[in-house]
């Protein structure tokens, strides 16, 4: 899950997992497996960066 915010202001919670696309024209948009969509104030490049983060964070591998 990744902290976004919306254009308003307003903070959402996203599952990272359902991102399909990232684009910038030159606002953000997320669109999603579900084809939900999404523009928000990060930049494409942080979107990615946040996702990436969350996913090294839950495919973590415990050594052992």
């Amino acid at each position: 899950m990744i902290k976004l915010t919306r254009f308003s202001g307003e903070e959402f919670i996203l599952n990272a997992d359902l991102i399909r696309f990232v684009e910038s024209h030159p606002d953000t948009h997320i669109i999603l497996t579900t084809n939900d969509r999404f523009m928000v104030r990060e930049s494409a490049d942080e979107v990615v960066r946040r996702a990436i983060d969350y996913a090294r964070l839950v495919r973590v591998i415990p050594s052992g």
